[in-house]
């Protein structure tokens, strides 16, 4: 007969996972957890656009799914984000250390998206904010060819007992990542190792109204051709 082990309820999880993190605050490390401002999980053109794009390939759309209570509930404990890595800490029957390795943006793609948003972004303000022309909303968010990271460049890893390639520990931190992206933006450069800088000339400005856009959330699903998810 298979061992399932002892139930364990999600507040008493979070009960053990904060004692866990306590002893590791004492011991020097900087925590930094992924707090959700409601239940929708990513709300910025940046945050949704990482995690629609994820949720665009088929092989991640059945596995992220399992993630979205996860870190609505607040089981992501830690998430840094440094160049090419996603390091993070999630609660479950223990606490689980994530591992999430990205590939860097190939500099020839960096090079043409560069060179197809020239003289299009007028500040880095506006580029972190996301507002700039549809072309460049295209460009920027392309499937194949834009910031966002293919599956085969992202490499998986969580020290839980599950066997699936993508456990909802890892999917919660794929998620988390897009909630990160709301506040933090310049996030998705670093991790993908490129100057945001370089996308635009000049000093730093306010977009105007008559230059920039927001785009609408049905519009932003159609760069990816899917319905938008992330609503409870």
């Amino acid at each position: 007969m298979a061992y399932w082990g002892e139930y364990v309820s999600a507040a008493e999880r979070q009960a053990s996972a904060r004692r866990e993190i306590a002893k590791l605050e004492k011991r020097g490390q900087q925590i930094e957890p992924v707090v959700l401002k409601g239940q929708q999980i990513a709300k910025s053109f940046w945050g949704k656009g990482w995690c629609q794009h994820l949720e665009s390939f088929s092989d991640y759309s059945n596995r992220l799914p399992r993630g979205r209570t996860y870190v609505r509930n607040g089981s992501v404990c830690h998430l840094k984000i440094e160049p090419g890595t996603i390091t993070a800490l999630v609660s479950g029957t223990s606490l689980y250390h994530v591992t999430i390795t990205i590939t860097p943006l190939e500099p020839a793609l960096w090079e043409t998206i560069k060179g197809q948003c020239s003289g299009q972004v007028a500040s880095l303000l506006e580029l972190l904010r996301g507002q700039f022309s549809h072309h460049v909303m295209k460009i920027v968010t392309d499937r194949r060819h834009g910031l966002f990271p293919l599956p085969n460049q992202i490499k998986l890893d969580c020290d839980c007992p599950d066997g699936a390639r993508m456990c909802k520990h890892l999917a919660a931190v794929l998620y988390g990542v897009g909630s990160r992206l709301d506040d933090q933006p310049e996030m998705l450069f670093r991790l993908r190792q490129v100057d945001p800088m370089e996308l635009f000339a000049g000093g730093l400005s306010l977009p105007t109204a008559s230059n920039s856009q927001v785009l609408p959330d049905d519009q932003l699903a159609d760069l990816f051709g899917i319905e938008l998810s992330l609503d409870p």
